[in-house]
């Protein structure tokens, strides 16, 4: 139990941290008044543009150009060189450990390139990675490795062993045909059809579905009739879903696996790789490496707003030892001043600075709801996507973001602008019909349950029941019906998360894991998110909800922080994640307390300043954020 003391030191310190951390994070916005963050580089990634552009030099015609490409390739490959891991092996980041699918694709990359001679004077460095790569993919057992890290699902082991293969490491009979015929066939059809790879993989399904057609072909006569009939049709589909700027998904990995894919059957000069070719090379950084996706804008700027909705109470406020610590609803306009004075050295009074923050951030995120069917996965209008760019697609993780964003900027004397309530009517209908038969939310399309990346997630299911819940209390105009539908759902959402929670109380997150805990997983961030859902919602009391309580804080680490699992090393992020879900039950108080005197210290020491890489993206691809 807290003394009167102790709890008074932590109300102090949690006031300074937030000041610290409030000034730190509005220092991170742009010009325009948003976030826009900055993604960690990625040698998968890397390896896969380099390896796309490489194999695009012989048809390049013009020579300026190919010398351009040539040296983009080779900074690429020797940027890999420069950040091999001490076992031979490469990680998805920096800051990842080394694993059978990145180093396969690096290794093939630079084998491709010390064949072609394309080393730019680098061969006997390349070719010492290359040997020391080696002993790396044989230790860890190669080809089979990488079918068996992903199972069922063939929407990374297929892609990586594509690249392979056409970089002469692996044969053709290795790498899986992919039925790329079945997108003739409308897109309402898809979830029935039990794809092999996730619903959003469609172009990999095509492009790389054709690569491993032309050259393996198959022994089923009938099977290469329909397939080779339906070559020009699904080439049609590729270019119609694919974005104006090229890239997929925004994602420099899936963009070049269809890139070199279409290379590998001729298609040179084909709009979808040309734009593919463009995208690429467009998304180089200067060190010459590439991350995953050119940014997730949206994600960090709902993060970072519905972060600054919680203002500190003043430290002379004090509290009863045991009670909740004071995380109130502050909203935009109480945040000091600090935000355009540090980023352009100006002065703005208050008001000034709140107008800055509030608007400019509300009318972006207005403009970015999807109105219209989104051609890539067919989803119907009303939500958002990750970024502002061509590429993105609605999903259900930043379409309760942007929902809770922008209703957490409002202040109370604030009239309602007939925009506001029709893009948040609109948003709260696309994830109703969203829902699953089993009471959870998919990330992007219902229906699609036969992999675990299209499955109902935990931790999404929690954020939309939050949205949901605010919208039906906080918006006007809500009718009987919506809020009938709003509480079907919810209970629904509960009934889901009940009967996923663990044994030992926790969920298991989708998007999100540890490199060093069993199976890659972290129940810290799934039992925290639904925790704080939970919380908000008015279900505190359930048992679902006091075991996970329960588990958190059984599970802090004697340091003071949190990570995935006891034992494992403290993170900032981790420890967030826990705080702000135990900050609402008293019987947390004392973990709470001892958790923010852990990131305290962090912020002293510059640990704030160095993230860990705990998230997933496109299938067990590690990635972490500025």
């Amino acid at each position: 139990m807290l003394s009167q003391s102790r709890a008074e030191k932590s109300l102090d310190r949690l006031s300074r941290v937030s000041h610290s951390l409030r000034r730190l994070l509005l220092a991170r916005r742009n010009r325009e008044g948003w976030w826009e963050g900055h993604l960690s580089a990625s040698a998968l990634s890397t390896a896969t543009a380099s390896f796309a552009l490489l194999q695009s030099l012989p048809t390049v015609r013009d020579a300026e150009a190919a010398a351009v490409r040539r040296r983009l390739v080779h900074r690429g490959l020797s940027w890999l060189v420069s950040h091999q891991n001490e076992d031979g092996g490469w990680g998805d980041t920096v800051l990842s450990s080394s694993n059978i699918s990145t180093t396969m694709l690096v290794n093939a990359a630079l084998t491709a390139a010390v064949r072609d001679g394309s080393g730019g004077g680098d061969d006997q460095s390349f070719q010492s990675a290359i040997d020391r790569s080696q002993g790396f993919i044989a230790e860890a057992g190669g080809v089979d490795a990488v079918v068996s890290r992903y199972g069922s699902d063939q929407t990374f082991s297929v892609p990586i062993l594509t690249q392979c293969a056409l970089a002469g490491t692996v044969d053709w009979s290795e790498v899986s045909a992919l039925p790329f015929e079945l997108a003739c066939l409308p897109a309402r059809f898809y979830a029935a059809l039990r794809l092999p790879v996730v619903s959003y993989a469609l172009p990999a399904l095509i492009a790389i579905g054709q690569v491993c057609f032309r050259k393996r072909g198959t022994w089923n006569p009938l099977a290469w009739i329909v397939r080779r009939l339906s070559i020009k049709r699904t080439l049609k589909v590729l270019e119609r879903i694919q974005p104006p700027n090229g890239g997929f998904l925004e994602a420099t990995p899936l963009t070049s696996f269809v890139c070199m894919s279409l290379l590998g059957c001729d298609l040179a000069d084909h709009p979808v790789t040309q734009r593919c070719l463009g995208f690429i090379e467009q998304s180089v950084r200067e060190d010459g490496s590439w991350p995953i996706d050119t940014n997730l804008a949206t994600w960090v700027t709902t993060l970072s707003i519905n972060a600054l909705m919680y203002e500190t109470r003043g430290k002379s406020k004090s509290i009863e030892p045991n009670n909740p610590f004071p995380m109130v609803q502050g909203g935009l306009e109480t945040i000091p001043n600090v935000g355009p004075t540090l980023m352009h050295g100006e002065n703005h009074s208050i008001s000034d600075s709140t107008d800055w923050s509030r608007e400019p951030i509300r009318q972006w995120l207005l403009k970015q709801q999807y109105r219209t069917r989104h051609p890539y996965t067919n989803a119907a209008p009303g939500g958002w996507a990750w970024t502002d760019l061509p590429g993105g697609v609605p999903d259900a993780d930043d379409t309760p973001g942007a929902m809770l964003a922008l209703l957490n900027m409002r202040s109370p004397q604030e009239s309602w602008t007939a925009g506001e309530v029709d893009a948040l009517r609109l948003a709260a209908g696309w994830l109703l019909s969203l829902q699953n038969s089993d009471g959870g939310w998919p990330t992007f399309c219902r229906g699609w349950g036969r992999l675990p990346f299209d499955r109902s997630s935990n931790d999404i299911s929690a954020h939309v029941m939050r949205a949901l819940w605010r919208w039906v209390h906080s918006s006007p105009g809500i009718t009987e019906d919506s809020r009938r539908r709003v509480t079907r759902a919810i209970d629904r959402g509960l009934r889901f998360l009940t009967a996923n929670q663990c044994a030992d109380g926790t969920w298991k997150p989708l998007w999100f894991g540890h490199q060093f805990n069993q199976q890659d997983e972290n129940p810290l961030y799934g039992t925290s998110r639904v925790v704080l859902s939970l919380d908000e919602i008015g279900q505190r009391d359930l048992p679902i909800c006091k075991d996970a309580v329960k588990w958190l804080i059984e599970n802090q680490n004697t340091d003071g922080g949190w990570s995935a699992a006891k034992g494992l090393r403290s993170s900032v992020e981790e420890t967030g994640l826990a705080i702000e879900a135990l900050a609402g039950f008293p019987d947390a108080s004392e973990s709470v307390s001892n958790g923010i005197d852990w990131l305290h210290s962090q912020i002293k020491s510059g640990g704030i300043s160095r993230p860990t890489p705990i998230g997933f993206y496109f299938a067990k691809l590690w990635y972490f954020e500025e």
